[in-house]
């Protein structure tokens, strides 16, 4: 076989692993957007459904890693070839954790059903479930359009995400103080809030992939971040 039929082979494949990167995508952007509304809303079958959706997006990260590893082992890809496709390997690694985020959301909403509710607050966190979501959606877009200015405009709107999160951290622990009764369903949104902003770090990720994949190096800076605030602050 001629270089430029392995070229042509090689492109092929690369085209067919980036499809199901974006197929990934919208299955997380969707799960994203129906987790957070069953919070919002308390609907148990939208939360059940987010729950089982997770499989798919699971597979599809089995199915990505698998064809990368076929493409190295058949192809031997090098320089910027190579880039692509192991930036390709994180982002489905990446997506699948933001899938698993959108599964926990969809938990929690279900625990919140039985606790008392908190005007406001789940209102601050559809917000910045809203904004996550297009965080996400611009660093796919990003991806595919190779465009290093977008990526690295989306990573420095995550301080944006961060900005969110501690303010509706604040509004919790207010809720939690004026009244001890909210406190089980204070700590269950705080919960999912840091979900929420953590999906924002994945995405953030992804859009240093892109900037990887155009430049060949990560950025060099450290990304900005608003410094956490104490108290419930942790992992979950």
């Amino acid at each position: 076989m001629s270089n430029e039929h392995i070229l042509r082979a090689f492109d092929r494949d690369l085209e067919a692993v980036q499809a199901m990167i974006m197929k990934m995508g919208g299955l997380v952007e969707t799960a994203l957007a129906d987790a957070a509304r069953a919070v919002d809303t308390l609907d148990e079958v939208l939360a059940d459904q987010v729950r089982a959706g997770d499989a798919a997006i699971d597979a599809l990260e089995e199915q990505v890693n698998a064809e990368c590893a076929r493409l190295i082992a058949l192809r031997a890809p090098m320089g910027t070839d190579l880039r692509m496709v192991l930036s390709v390997m994180k982002i489905a690694s990446n997506l699948e954790r933001c899938g698993d985020y959108a599964k926990n959301l969809a938990k929690r909403s279900k625990v919140l059903a039985g606790l008392q509710p908190l005007p406001g607050a789940t209102g601050s966190l559809k917000r910045m479930a809203k904004a996550v979501g297009l965080l996400l959606k611009d660093s796919l877009d990003a991806f595919i359009a190779r465009d290093g200015g977008l990526a690295a405009e989306v990573r420095l709107r995550d301080h944006e995400i961060d900005q969110m999160y501690n303010a509706l951290f604040r509004e919790l622990l207010t809720h939690m103080l004026e009244d001890s009764r909210t406190i089980t369903s204070a700590m269950q949104l705080h919960f999912i809030a840091k979900n929420v902003e953590r999906v924002g770090d994945h995405a953030t990720t992804i859009a240093e992939q892109v900037i990887y994949m155009t430049t060949g190096s990560l950025p060099a800076d450290a990304r900005p971040k608003v410094d956490a605030v104490a108290g419930l602050g942790g992992q979950v």
